[in-house]
């Protein structure tokens, strides 16, 4: 082993897959790029840090209501192209090509290129450390998606795909909650 830079250690241990938060401020969709988000537990809860910097976070905590899209591996590029520029001035969904479409309980889009979307109502905001802490009211699959890695960042301006997945369901089936 050898030391190296303590910044380094978010580039072992970033949690969860990119994904694209969208919100709704009553006139234009907006989406952000959001790479910090860890589910908290099995019933739907789940944590996002964000704050002042990105635009879509007073409508964010505003509206109490947002989507979680999971971009495919093959959106990388429109994913960073998305996170570089702002939804002050920018419409995202037209620059960058994306598909909206309606929720079910929230006035944000799905992203229809997406894996996933999770429609989501914010329970709670942690000032000090940025977490948006949501609850999941509903979840939409893109079965036709032609990509199915999920993009990890790894924080250092380089990203992973999801690769071979291992299956032991089986050995952890007592643990795991009813429909999972």
């Amino acid at each position: 082993m050898k030391k190296t830079d303590l910044r380094k250690a978010l580039t072992f241990i970033e949690p969860g897959p990119v994904t694209l938060i969208t919100t709704f401020d009553g006139k234009r969709n907006n989406a952000m790029t959001v790479s910090w988000t860890m589910a908290i537990d099995f019933d739907g809860h789940i944590a996002i840090t964000t704050g002042a910097w990105n635009y879509s976070f007073g409508t964010l905590l505003k509206s109490g209501e947002c989507a979680v899209c999971i971009p495919p591996a093959d959106m990388a590029e429109t994913v960073v192209g998305i996170g570089m520029v702002s939804g002050a001035d920018t419409d995202k969904f037209r620059k960058f090509s994306i598909t909206a479409l309606p929720a079910e309980y929230i006035s944000a889009p799905l992203i229809a290129e997406c894996l996933a979307c999770i429609e989501c109502k914010v329970e709670d905001y942690i000032e000090e450390y940025g977490f948006v802490i949501l609850k999941a009211v509903n979840v939409w699959i893109n079965e036709n998606a032609s990509d199915n890695r999920l993009l990890h960042a790894v924080g250092d301006g380089t990203f992973t795909a999801d690769g071979e997945r291992v299956n032991l369901r089986e050995r952890m089936k007592e643990k795991l909650p009813p429909g999972l």
